[in-house]
């Protein structure tokens, strides 16, 4: 109760203080926050520390969250607002997190025909637009024990929640002027239609497939590369990398 007064009174939560010997065992764990300059790892601890005040980490089913564990998701879930400031983590208030997978129950009304279709998903990362982010515990860790280019579950749910806080998951977060969002919006469509086309005729797109779904889709998959193999989307898709660049901050190596 406390907290929510605090927020609807304009005020902040103070950030958890984060020990030196906690933060030392994250660093060794963390390669991407341990390379980080000396001033941004700063910056990053303020970050965690701030969202282990303002954010519940909730262990679903039967896995256990240590101190430690919910430090590496906070900063995890930090990391990809380095450069853009921790009020982009603002508008939802809650971590959920599951051993592995999760089930969620799908429904879907076809608007010409009114028919209700339902089906099972297994998920391994989800962001509510005005919800909770939920994330699979073992992909985060296969993350940082097995990196793949391309791949990495909390910076394409992070994106989703960047993309919803102008109240639209349309695959264009709030940019700061409208050249920017013109140059984001022409970027990312011709890419778009590009990745759309090679799916739609059978062919291998330059990305990973799962892009083609919708623009969000788009926009979150494209994130996951700037964050793991930023070199190979400035090849194949220099004009997204350029704005990815320019609303994230330059990628680690």
């Amino acid at each position: 109760m406390k907290r929510w007064l605090r927020r609807l009174g304009g005020l902040r939560t103070s950030p958890l203080r984060i020990d030196d010997a906690s933060w030392h065992r994250l660093l060794q764990r963390v390669t991407g926050a341990r390379e980080l300059p000396q001033e941004q790892q700063v910056r990053l601890r303020d970050f965690a520390g701030r969202f282990l005040a303002d954010k519940a980490i909730s262990a679903a089913a039967d896995l256990e969250l240590d101190d430690d564990r919910r430090l590496l998701l906070a900063v995890s879930c930090c990391l990809p607002v380095l450069h853009l400031g921790y009020d982009w983590l603002d508008g939802w208030h809650e971590l959920i997190v599951y051993p592995g997978e999760f089930g969620v129950r799908r429904r879907d009304i076809d608007e010409d025909t009114g028919v209700l279709s339902e089906w099972d998903d297994e998920l391994v990362g989800e962001a509510w637009d005005r919800g909770p982010l939920i994330l699979s515990w073992a992909d985060v860790v296969a993350d940082l024990d097995e990196p793949t280019a391309g791949y990495h579950v909390v910076a394409h749910e992070i994106a989703h929640k960047l993309d919803a806080l102008d109240g639209h998951m349309d695959g264009t977060p709030p940019l700061p002027d409208a050249a920017r969002r013109r140059a984001w919006i022409a970027a990312f469509q011709h890419a778009y239609d590009a990745v759309r086309a090679d799916v739609d005729a059978g062919r291998e797109p330059v990305i990973d497939p799962y892009a083609a779904e919708a623009p969000d889709e788009f926009f979150a998959v494209t994130t996951e590369y700037h964050f793991t193999d930023a070199s190979y989307l400035r090849e194949v898709l220099p004009d997204v990398a350029r704005e990815l660049a320019l609303f994230y901050g330059e990628a680690p190596a």
